[in-house]
Order: C-alpha cells, then sequence, then structure tokens
C-alpha cells in the first residue's frame, strides 16, 4: 500500500516538476550570464562586496567608513588624507582586478557559448578567474590592514562602536609589526 501511495504521488508530481521553471531562466539574455549588471558595476567600481567581511566584523576598519566617520572618530587632517589615498588605491587596484575577472568571465561564457571549451580549457580558464578574485579579496583586506596602522585604539574603539560591533572593543591585539599608530 505504502508503496503505490508513493509510486501514485510521483505520478502526479512528476509533470509538474518537469513544467517547473529554473530559477535562472531570466539570465539567458546577459551578456555574461556568470555575472549581473550590479556584480559587473561592483567589480568595475572596485566595490568591496563583502569581500572584506573577515576584517570589518573583527574590527579592523575600512576605509570607506573611516572616511564617512571621520568627525566621529576624530580623525586628524593627516589621517584623513592618508585614509583618503588608501581608498583611492585600494579602488583602482581592485577595479583594474576586476576588470580583468570580467574579461576572464565572458571568455568562459563565450567559450561555452560556441562549444569550443575543453576539459582542459576549463581548468585553466576557471583557475585564472579564481585566482583574480582572491587577489581582489587580497586588495580588500590588506587595505584593512593598512587602514588600521593609520589609527589609534581609541579611534579603532570609536569605529567599531560607531558601526555596531562589539560594544567598541577592537577585536585585534593592536598594531601589526612594523606598523606605525598615530595618537
Amino acid at each position: 500500500m505504502r508503496r503505490t501511495l508513493i509510486a501514485l504521488a510521483l505520478l502526479v508530481a512528476g509533470p509538474a516538476l518537469a513544467n517547473t521553471p529554473s530559477p535562472y531562466a531570466g539570465m539567458t539574455d546577459r551578456p555574461i550570464r556568470a555575472l549581473s549588471a550590479e556584480q559587473q558595476a561592483d567589480l568595475l567600481a572596485g566595490r568591496g562586496m563583502g569581500l572584506a567581511l573577515a576584517a570589518e566584523l573583527n574590527g579592523w576598519p575600512g576605509p570607506a567608513h573611516v572616511i564617512e566617520l571621520a568627525g566621529a572618530m576624530q580623525l586628524t587632517p593627516a589621517q584623513l588624507a592618508a585614509t583618503r589615498r588608501l581608498m583611492a588605491d585600494m579602488q583602482e587596484a581592485a577595479r583594474s582586478l576586476g576588470a580583468r575577472v570580467i574579461e576572464e568571465e565572458r571568455a568562459l561564457d563565450r567559450a561555452f557559448s560556441d562549444r569550443s571549451i575543453t576539459p582542459a580549457d576549463l581548468s585553466a580558464r576557471t583557475a585564472r578567474i579564481a585566482v583574480l578574485q582572491g587577489e581582489i579579496r587580497d586588495v580588500h583586506l590588506r587595505t584593512h590592514l593598512a587602514q588600521a596602522a593609520l589609527l589609534n585604539a581609541e579611534q579603532i574603539s570609536a569605529y567599531t562602536r560607531l558601526r555596531g560591533y562589539a560594544g567598541g572593543t577592537p577585536q585585534h591585539g593592536g598594531p601589526m609589526p612594523g606598523a606605525h599608530r598615530h595618537h
């Protein structure tokens, strides 16, 4: 009896499941199917895209938010200028890498589209994309390290508190070796 009910349920559900469109169906019109327009814009603008959350959520400030909070953090003019340079350098590096990711994704998409992809080609292409994505993340995370080195403990504590993390207590043990803290 139980087998009969399961078979009947599958028979009834089968056609309904077969007619369910894929959640990806609307993505076939994208110029690069693996990247949304928003993802491409983020890559070309050098935006963080959550890549530096390991730093941000552990008390390592990022320059965009430090600039926003400069007054409340009591940044000196020199710290603000250095933070702006840090932000510009990070965006320039991330934009360049982002453009390369888009080029590689476009080429990968084209290779699938024109059916020229081979297993070896696929491995090489995905490896290049992975390296570039890792380099973008490295740029963003390193920028958080450099930003923390520009600030004193009180400023980092204020940042952490103002951003709503951990009651304002920095989560790292102080400056990195060789870093100069401005007091």
